[in-house]
């Protein structure tokens, strides 16, 4: 028993990661072709991305939105979990980036699943929302640029359904939210805690996976 979430060494992360973490081969091999990325640190963890798709079974997803793709391993990680018809809109503006993952998710055979979209995220969400799709997706996940989160927010959530489920990525933003803030992707972060903790739209619970995971669901 514990009264706070425990501190998690190299030792018991590995315990951890041995005795819970299943992945697809694919998902082993685009994080080792993501490894010595100059910006590696911006993929998710894997257990983040375990933690992801068990999310998407139980709520039955069918229809999801990604925003900031990166190499693509958190796209495998849902487009895995979701039934064969299913799809993840998949926002970037990097073809660089993502199109290193895009080899993998041949080879997991899920391709066909993501939707990649390499335009500006509010555009590609905007014409969702005037193409009538309000209310039509079950899980949104945020992880691009910071100053951009409550536009996405506010998008991500007109589009899910009730009951649907946004995760919103690095809202601890290593530990760096609780002070100060001396740059302004920390102020939009805080920024954004602040309005999710009032926000009566949604049910929220902040996690301390990777670097801070919040789900918003939506009321």
């Amino acid at each position: 028993m514990s009264s706070r979430t425990l501190n998690l060494d190299d030792t018991v992360y590995q315990y951890l990661l041995s005795h819970s973490l299943r992945e697809h081969p694919a998902q082993v091999a685009l994080r080792e072709a993501t490894r010595t990325h100059p910006y590696a640190v911006m993929q998710i963890s894997p257990e983040q991305g375990q933690f992801m798709a068990l999310l998407i079974r139980l709520l039955g997803a069918r229809r999801t939105i990604e925003i900031g793709v990166f190499t693509g391993y958190s796209a495998l990680s849902v487009a895995l979990a979701l039934p064969d018809d299913g799809r993840v809109l998949a926002c970037d503006i990097s073809d660089e980036y993502t199109r290193i993952g895009v080899p993998h998710w041949k080879a997991a055979g899920v391709a066909h699943k993501i939707d990649l979209q390499l335009a500006p995220a509010l555009n590609t969400l905007d014409a969702r929302i005037n193409a009538g799709e309000k209310g039509q997706y079950d899980f949104a996940f945020i992880d691009a640029d910071k100053s951009g989160y409550d536009a996405y927010y506010e998008r991500c959530l007109t589009l899910l359904r009730v009951g649907g489920l946004i995760a919103i990525d690095n809202t601890l933003w290593s530990g760096k939210v609780a002070t100060p803030a001396e740059d302004a992707d920390t102020a939009a972060l805080q920024a954004l805690n602040n309005k999710l903790h009032r926000d009566e739209r949604v049910d929220i619970s902040m996690l301390p996976i990777g670097d801070g995971l919040t789900l918003a669901r939506k009321r």
